[in-house]
């Protein structure tokens, strides 16, 4: 079914609107909980948050393409989770690694300021992205916004792991230099 389809079961609040996300966004967003939380159940359970959110926010919202708007509130819903044990196991020492190696190019936000700085500090990172090519990309995002492994990146796109680790090592120190450039808070 077209995502068109599917968002106007949503807005005629058809439960069969639930049923076609699930076929066909399922395995994919269960995959982006996955790689952020490493616990098939907790997974699940995003997935199912998943489905909530997008059927509470569709009367509002009509988005064009579903992949993007799930995989985001999907994305979203995982980093909460993950904090939220995190908060509960202090000192662990568990992180997730894709958020740490950014953390050198991106400060963390706390203030209002920070927040708006935040907000200016991604619409350069998307102009950035924009620069680069199709494939490096690519993997920035598949490390960094879906939290796969650098085996899995290779894999899926034929590279050693090495050739993954030193094109993000690459693309981290351009990010930098681009966002120090436009004056970002680093």
């Amino acid at each position: 079914m077209e995502d068109a389809a599917i968002v106007a079961l949503y807005w005629a609040r058809d439960e069969q609107a639930l049923a076609e996300t699930t076929a066909k966004f399922g395995a994919y967003c269960r995959k982006i909980a996955d790689n952020i939380l490493h616990s098939a159940h907790d997974a699940e359970e995003c997935e199912n948050d998943t489905w909530l959110a997008a059927w509470n926010s569709m009367p509002t919202n009509r988005p064009a393409r579903l992949a993007p708007y799930l995989g985001r509130i999907t994305r979203n819903l995982a980093l909460d989770r993950f904090d939220r044990a995190a908060a509960q196991k202090r000192g662990s020492g568990q992180t997730c690694a894709p958020l740490d190696e950014l953390a050198e190019c991106v400060a963390a936000p706390g203030s209002v300021e920070d927040s708006f700085d935040a907000a200016e500090t991604g619409r350069l990172i998307s102009a950035f992205l924009r620069t680069l090519p199709e494939e490096t990309r690519s993997i920035f995002l598949r490390r960094y916004w879906y939290c796969d492994a650098t085996a899995d990146i290779a894999a899926r796109y034929g590279l050693t792991e090495s050739k993954v680790r030193v094109t993000l090592h690459r693309t981290r120190g351009r990010l930098a230099a681009y966002l120090q450039e436009r004056g970002a808070a680093l």
